[in-house]
């Protein structure tokens, strides 16, 4: 097997290779996979050469600059290690050095864009060491461990430097957006202290007028991050989405925490508790309505929730049976704890429970979306199986995550930092 370069002319290059087939056809396959990524690296060189300068001094910063010849240098890329003679420049008053071709380029550490936004996409859906296996077996690259996650930390410190100034367009949609919902939830993950720290999840989605979901943007935050961070950054976000949605309802979805709704309310115009918290309480009226009968529990409850989902009115009905339960009914201890909590529960909340009106609007009526993010943002990736972290690197990956989760905002940061550069970015 050999790749062979035949000529260069302009911006077009022409390689040559020579890939010799086996019997089995597994061989051949890992053959031309290490045949194109000899080829791939030859391309990727000449690309590389071809942003560098002639050499000729050059003026920044109000100084002039000029080469110190062109010094040989290693870079990362798709399809392996590629080392490129390029020149280094430095201003007469010595100092630190710059290089046009690691700026024209778009290097990030010494890491061409493409391959950069690769290990960083796979670093926020698995840890470095499978991401290490993973370009080894599938890629035919070899790559340090140290590398994949200094090099992921670069990108997620360009996220993090401009999350404040870079907005990022939501997709165009086929149909109209008439709701949007904002949720917040938090969730336990272990740091290195050996302590279980509450990180921040919000989420802000677009329905259409039907109620059907289509689309989510995604909000994280480490425990260390500070909860009056997190919440200015779910502010940015909805007054991007006020601005592009003018005219759409505005609600508030999420459990019955007072902080949530303190935050919610300033930023929709209906409040919704999320449905499943206010069914889960029934349980107790039920067991207090038909002690030691099970079968009685069940339906009774069945009828209920669907009751309470359906028809007008039926939060007070039910707040008005649990208060005349409690007093009139002789429970045990526990029992009467838990009905108890019930009675709270709907006297503070039942005003946010008019879910047969809500779903006569399409209004969502579940904090479902939130919920699901706190599993696929957080638990699925920090939350594995013996990971404690630091604040830092659990930072980096939960912003390269939410990014990557959030449809087509992958895709923009890297136009971003393609036409901004990394230097600049960071």
């Amino acid at each position: 097997m050999t790749a062979k370069l035949i000529s260069v002319e302009g911006t077009k290059v022409k390689i040559e290779l020579t890939i010799e087939l086996s019997d089995s056809m597994l061989e051949s396959e890992q053959t031309i996979q290490n045949g194109l990524n000899e080829a791939g690296n030859i391309a990727t060189q000449e690309a590389l050469k071809q942003r560098d300068t002639d050499g000729t001094p050059i003026e920044m910063g109000g100084k002039n600059w000029r080469t110190k010849g062109k010094q040989a240098k290693a870079y990362q890329t798709v399809y392996g290690e590629v080392v490129v003679e390029r020149h280094v420049y430095q201003s007469a008053g010595g100092g630190k050095t710059y290089c046009p071709l690691e700026r024209n380029a778009r290097i990030i550490v010494t890491s061409t864009p493409f391959f950069a936004k690769q290990i960083s996409s796979k670093m926020a859906y698995g840890g470095a060491r499978e991401v290490q296996r993973d370009l080894g077996e599938n890629h035919g690259r070899t790559v340090a461990l140290s590398y994949i996650q200094r090099l992921s930390e670069a990108v997620g410190s360009v996220v993090q430097a401009r999350e404040e100034s870079w907005t990022y367009e939501v997709p165009e949609m086929e149909s109209k957006i008439t709701t949007v919902g904002l949720g917040l939830d938090g969730t336990c993950m272990l740091m290195c202290e050996s302590e279980w720290r509450e990180a921040m999840v919000g989420t802000v989605s677009l329905y259409d007028r039907e109620g059907e979901r289509q689309h989510t943007i995604y909000v994280g935050a480490t425990p260390e991050y500070g909860k009056q961070k997190f919440l200015e950054r779910m502010e940015r976000e909805i007054r991007q989405i006020k601005a592009r949605y003018p005219d759409a309802t505005y609600v508030g979805i999420a459990d019955g925490a007072e902080s949530n709704w303190i935050f919610l309310k300033k930023h929709t115009e209906e409040q919704i508790l999320d449905f499943y918290h206010a069914s889960g309480y029934l349980g107790a009226v039920a067991e207090s309505l038909y002690p030691q009968q099970l079968d009685e529990q069940k339906e009774w409850l069945e009828k209920s929730c669907h009751r309470l989902k359906h028809e007008v009115g039926t939060a007070e009905v039910l707040y008005d049976q649990m208060q005349k339960l409690i007093v009139e009914k002789e429970l045990g201890k526990t029992l009467k704890e838990d009905l108890q909590a019930a009675i709270t529960y709907y006297k503070n909340h039942r005003h946010q429970m008019y879910y047969a009106q809500y779903r006569q609007k399409h209004y969502p009526i579940g904090s479902g979306v939130t919920e699901a993010a706190c599993k696929t943002l957080i638990k699925q990736r920090l939350c594995c199986s013996g990971m404690r972290w630091k604040d830092k690197g659990a930072s980096v990956i939960l912003s390269l995550r939410a990014l990557v989760l959030t449809s087509s905002r992958w895709d923009q940061f890297w136009n971003k930092l393609n036409k901004y550069g990394f230097p600049v970015a960071a």
